[in-house]
C-alpha cells in the first residue's frame, strides 16, 4: 500500500517522509487533495532515469520492416462540396 501524505503533514514531518522513503519505498504527497509530488531514494531515482535509452539507441533497437512491406491507402476521394 502506498504511503500519502498531504502537503502540511509532509512539510512539518519531513525528516519522517525522507525516512520512510529510504526505508519503505515511495512517498506520495498530495496539495490540495491531489497528487502532486513523490518522494523518492537516490537509488530508486537513479534506476528510473538509468534505463532509458537516447534516442539514437531506441531508433536502432525499433522492429524492423519486411523489405515486401507495403502501406495501404485508403482510396477514399474528397467530397464534394457546392461553392
Amino acid at each position: 500500500m502506498k504511503t500519502v501524505w498531504k502537503l502540511q503533514d509532509a512539510k512539518s514531518r519531513f525528516s519522517r517522509v525522507v525516512k520512510d522513503a529510504l526505508t519503505i519505498g515511495p512517498q506520495y504527497i498530495t496539495r490540495r487533495g491531489v497528487e502532486a509530488v513523490v518522494v523518492v531514494s537516490h537509488r530508486e531515482y537513479e534506476e528510473l532515469i538509468s534505463n532509458k535509452l537516447d534516442f539514437k539507441d531506441f531508433l536502432l533497437n525499433c522492429p524492423k520492416m519486411d523489405q515486401d512491406f507495403e502501406i495501404e491507402r485508403k482510396k477514399d476521394y474528397p467530397r464534394s462540396i457546392e461553392l
